[in-house]
């Protein structure tokens, strides 16, 4: 019976590691992000998450976001939302197809609709260093600089080594609150 129960404990140790959930994926790229040491260890990190993100989606989920994206190179913003919109009619969680939606709503001068979608990303990961990024945009075209300096922050809490950011938190408190550079 011992010999038995040894060669069971071997074969489960000689089993290899479960790979990683594309959540704990996501939670430790996300974690790394925040303390990575360098701009250039941040951008991979970066580059490493937006992939996540992607892959996250179907072959045919990936085909309708390329296809609002290509829409959207093209300069046809509806055609875009549409391709966004079935993916969200597919997979109401994935996350590219709501900031792809709210990059074309805006394209289309809906600020509160492209708000509500990058709303809907920031529900599902709150950590998306991408929407914080977007929402600061947002209210800065709205000229609403508290907004798009607390949206700033929030970015530079999860990527503080996004490109430029110290100086357009210079600039951002400057319009905000009046501090000089």
């Amino acid at each position: 019976m011992l010999h038995r129960t040894a060669l069971l404990a071997f074969a489960l140790l000689a089993l290899p590691a479960q790979a990683p959930s594309p959540r704990q994926t996501t939670d430790q790229l996300l974690t790394a992000l925040k303390a990575a040491p360098t701009d250039e260890a941040a951008a991979g990190i970066e580059a490493q998450l937006r992939t996540a993100w992607q892959n996250a989606a179907t072959p045919a989920l990936r085909l309708l976001l390329s296809r609002g994206q290509r829409e959207l190179g093209e300069n046809a913003p509806s055609e875009s939302v549409d391709s966004f919109d079935a993916a969200l009619d597919l997979d109401p969680n994935l996350l590219e197809a709501w900031r792809g939606r709210a990059a074309a709503r805006l394209r289309l001068g809906d600020s509160p609709g492209a708000a509500r979608d990058l709303g809907e990303v920031l529900k599902r990961e709150p950590r998306s260093f991408e929407a914080w990024q977007d929402l600061s945009r947002l209210a800065e075209a709205r000229n609403d600089w508290r907004g798009a300096l607390s949206a700033w922050q929030k970015l530079l809490e999860l990527d503080p080594h996004t490109p430029g950011a110290q100086d357009r938190l210079k600039d951002l408190r400057r319009r905000a609150l009046g501090e000089s550079a």
